[in-house]
């Protein structure tokens, strides 16, 4: 009986060194793996269904209401996207709302300040100011919003036409940069599509620019 134990001895050693190599390779695979990850590419959180309120010193600035928030944190430079659509209520000191802006997409690089809007973007700006377009830019830091596409503006008085504008981030100043037409026009003969957070409103018939998207200014 003591032969058998002493000749078992070894090979029970024998196997616990195996397991203890074969662990060792399994955390290395592991390592491996970590380390060949991309976590500039990843998305450190991912929300569905979003409404919140976004504040700057204190002060509450806009809300978001989305599909879905893909936040990107730890890209070089990093950024939020909305792949799915948007809808933005900017609100004054008092919390009224003094614009609301819908679109199909849209990105947020957090360090610049800059929003990016694509697809059918609607802009809404109290009491009654409409602006359809397919690309749109704010810069916070500069409280600017800014266009090189087709835009079509309704007033109370007039329906505006052309390309590339530039407006303060509360619109109440703003010029169009290549005017194309102005028509006299009554309110009550403007029916403008109604916009959702789901369903922007879409621009009928607005012809595209031939220049590529503008840069980020």
């Amino acid at each position: 009986m003591a032969d058998w134990r002493f000749r078992a001895l070894p090979m029970a050693l024998l196997a616990a060194v195996f397991a203890l190599a074969g662990s060792s390779c399994r955390e290395k695979d592991k390592v491996g793996v970590a380390s060949g990850l991309r976590t500039d590419t990843m998305p450190t959180m991912s929300t569905v269904n979003v409404s919140t309120l976004i504040s700057d010193s204190g002060v509450t600035q806009y809300k978001i209401v989305a599909p879905l928030w893909k936040v990107y944190d730890e890209a070089t430079d990093p950024y939020w996207i909305f792949p799915h659509g948007i809808y933005l209520q900017k609100y004054d000191p008092k919390m009224r709302v003094i614009a609301t802006i819908a679109a199909d997409s849209a990105k947020y690089f957090k360090n610049r300040g800059l929003w990016r809007l694509d697809g059918h973007v609607e802009v809404r700006k109290k009491p009654k100011d409409l602006f359809l377009t397919q690309q749109v830019y704010w810069n916070q830091k500069r409280r600017q919003v800014y266009s090189d596409s087709f835009i079509h503006i309704e007033n109370e008085t007039h329906v505006l036409e052309g390309y590339g504008f530039t407006a303060s981030e509360d619109f109440t100043d703003y010029s169009i940069t290549n005017p194309q037409g102005i028509f006299p026009a009554e309110r009550k003969d403007i029916a403008p599509a109604a916009a959702s957070p789901s369903s922007p409103a879409g621009i009928s018939g607005a012809p595209s620019p031939s220049s590529p998207s503008s840069p980020a200014r």
